[in-house]
């Protein structure tokens, strides 16, 4: 589209109270100085200059552990997870690591069979070696608190105060770098009977025990108290409660005897977060507190890529294959030829297919968990 054109009288007339509009080239243009290297940024795609990463992400709401951050950018705009201020900034403690490589990281058994479907890739990791067993003595120092990108959870580094060994222990919520820790789980100290008067009074040692991060027998714990990493039999490592914000609660304590001063335990109940009521061996080991990094659930990923990074390949679906790799594949259209919703190796996956076993349950079991069993669960606050 033909610009008009500005009649040149106008030119001159506006002269006088703005830039001039007619330059020759022997007139001098005033220029902005040339920036250096270190203020030159790098560009998008279209040209534009990159924006800074506070500039990307958005503050959701803060507090003195954790900063929640949200993405405003196309690639970011559904991520949200939280960054820990606490958290240890370098790499991990070597001597208790060590790389994961092989086959298994691409879900394959020793003959190079795929066992486990939508694994591969993702970035290098190196293996932490954690201590669920709690069987050495001594008071502990927490020389940091750090991430492992092998579990939910947050790990902590401890510090034996007189052998100088350092371990490494899932953390509990609220556990910090300094504080000090124990495991009881070889005897109570010598100090602590010292200080009972020779003797073991249920309620003094609890009050001198009982702290987040401590490791003792379950019958030495009082009813109604939150632990995590619980074992199951004597001499066991920790089997349950050792994801991100869950803990177990202990119920009840069997005794054979009902002496007072040396009471014979005979098994010790304990609640877990699915609401199963189990029983456990009292001399199985658990550790006050609930595990760290309680909001966990609330982080997303926000892109296909951050899911590759964690060596989680994608899920195709049955009818969008052929009719030799699904029972659902093959056809025209979006259909699976009438068939039962079933697996890859035609294993029935819904319309109520049992899988569980009615026969030979386990005897630790003292109460199931709320099964829905195919019905609608009835409102909170409602009688089913």
């Amino acid at each position: 589209m033909l610009q008009p054109r500005i009649p040149l009288w106008r030119c001159f007339q506006q002269s006088t109270n703005s830039r001039s509009f007619l330059r020759t080239y022997a007139t001098s243009q005033k220029t902005k100085p040339r920036s250096s290297q270190s203020d030159i940024t790098s560009t998008d795609e279209d040209g534009s200059p990159k924006k800074k990463y506070s500039q990307r992400v958005r503050l959701i709401r803060s507090d003195e552990k954790s900063i929640w951050l949200r993405g405003i950018t196309n690639s970011t705009r559904n991520y949200k997870r939280q960054i820990f201020t606490h958290l240890w900034k370098g790499g991990p403690y070597k001597p208790l690591t060590y790389p994961k490589k092989g086959m298994a990281k691409g879900g394959r058994n020793n003959q190079g069979r795929v066992c486990v479907r939508h694994r591969g890739g993702g970035h290098k990791r190196r293996i932490r070696i954690l201590d669920f067993h709690r069987k050495e003595p001594g008071r502990q120092i927490v020389e940091r608190i750090e991430y492992d990108p092998n579990r939910t959870a947050h790990i902590a580094l401890l510090k034996n105060e007189k052998t100088k060994k350092r371990t490494y222990i899932v953390a509990a919520d609220g556990m910090m770098a300094g504080d000090t820790v124990e495991s009881f789980m070889s005897g109570i100290p010598a100090r602590i009977v010292d200080e009972m008067g020779g003797t073991i009074d249920p309620g003094i040692l609890a009050s001198k025990t009982i702290f987040t991060g401590n490791c003792l027998p379950i019958f030495r714990i009082p009813p109604g108290t939150q632990v995590y990493n619980v074992g199951s039999k004597i001499g066991g490592k920790a089997v349950f409660c050792r994801t991100a914000g869950s803990f177990a609660t202990v119920t009840q304590k069997n005794v054979e005897n009902e002496s007072k001063l040396n009471p014979q335990y005979q098994s010790c109940e304990v609640q877990l977060a699915s609401g199963e009521i189990r029983k456990v061996s009292p001399y199985a080991c658990a550790t006050i507190g609930r595990v760290s990094n309680h909001e966990h659930h609330k982080n997303t990923l926000g892109k296909a890529g951050r899911s590759r990074w964690k060596n989680i390949r994608p899920t195709v679906r049955g009818m969008a294959m052929n009719a030799a790799d699904h029972p659902h594949g093959g056809g025209r259209g979006k259909s699976k030829g009438k068939r039962i919703p079933q697996s890859p190796w035609g294993q029935q996956a819904k319309s109520g297919f049992k899988t569980r076993r009615k026969r030979n349950r386990h005897t630790f079991l003292v109460k199931d968990r709320e099964r829905n069993m195919g019905k609608r669960r009835a409102p909170k606050g409602t009688q089913s």
